[in-house]
């Protein structure tokens, strides 16, 4: 292997391919086409001279050329990583890009109106919203700032609690003003899957016979069913109390709340941005306190209920 002419970047894609075991799973987390994968996965072996994988008909394995490569490769990927994450922990220019990662409800219900405001005091940090059910790695600069709830966070993060997430179950107005079952069991609910699993753990605990009618793996997606009536949702206060559509049925018990957590690498805790983004962001989460714990007073057609 000539290390002077050698593209370091090829790397990435033997990484991408060696982690997924399918180019299609590679170019998603490269962001690129499977062609592109595939091209570059060959043309690195050619020049190499080497078969880095077997093609087997349900993905790519390692063959022993490419499981010594990978350890090498993981090396020299965390370094690099490690010096990029080191490198802008000591930029102190209130510019440059900040990769912010929530889920649905967060990205779409709470944050825009905060990253307006942000935007108008900082208007040289350009920012970037990657929506995901699946915890980004901050360590790999996935993403810069991570806005989390519920698990205590990991020791290579830094940041602070933010509030706390209180929910409710909620409906459309109309099918409030239909009536609501006393035994809040035994109305149509809209449940969701595992990726919103720390929800549904709590809802069997409160009421254990309820049974969804319909199941989705997004917030923003249940709102919508909510919406259109199919049934009770249970959605978090600070994103269904906006909604002038919806209307609180019932409060959940004071134990069914997660924490809001705002997260960034350590190594990145003194880059001037970040630092910036971090301390805006926490003031104005800190004036949603009433809204995260569903104290704000709700506009809306009274709730009637039905034996």
């Amino acid at each position: 292997m000539d290390a002077q002419n050698q593209n370091w970047d090829d790397l990435r894609f033997f990484l991408a391919v060696a982690r997924a075991g399918t180019l299609s799973g590679a170019a998603r987390s490269l962001g690129v086409t499977h062609s592109t994968v595939f091209r570059r996965l060959g043309t690195f072996e050619e020049r190499l001279g080497v078969r880095l994988f077997e093609r087997l008909p349900d993905g790519y394995a390692l063959t022993g050329a490419g499981e010594a490569m990978q350890e090498t490769a993981i090396r020299i990927d965390e370094e690099i990583i490690a010096l990029s994450r080191q490198v802008t922990g000591q930029d102190q220019r209130l510019s440059g890009l900040i990769r912010i990662t929530a889920i649905d409800m967060l990205a779409t219900g709470l944050l825009p109106r905060h990253l307006a405001a942000f935007h108008a005091a900082q208007p040289g940090i350009e920012l970037e919203v990657i929506v995901s059910d699946t915890p980004l790695d901050l360590t790999r600069r996935e993403a810069d700032v991570a806005l989390r709830i519920g698990n205590t966070p990991q020791e290579t993060l830094v940041g602070r609690r933010v509030g706390r997430l209180a929910f409710g179950a909620y409906a459309s107005a109309e099918r409030a003003a239909q009536g609501i079952d006393d035994d809040l069991a035994c109305s149509d609910w809209i449940g969701f899957g595992r990726s919103h699993g720390a929800i549904g753990h709590q809802m069997a605990g409160w009421l254990p016979k309820m049974r969804p009618i319909y199941r989705t793996n997004s917030i923003s997606a249940a709102i919508a069913a909510a919406r259109a009536g199919i049934g009770l949702a249970p959605l978090p206060c600070a994103v269904a109390d906006r909604a002038p559509d919806l209307v609180r049925i019932a409060m959940f018990p004071e134990d069914f709340r997660l924490d809001l957590w705002l997260l960034t690498h350590e190594d990145l805790r003194n880059t001037a941005r970040i630092r910036a983004f971090m301390d805006f962001m926490a003031d104005a989460l800190a004036t949603d306190a009433d809204l995260l714990e569903g104290r704000r007073p709700q506009a809306g057609p009274p709730r009637t209920t039905r034996a």
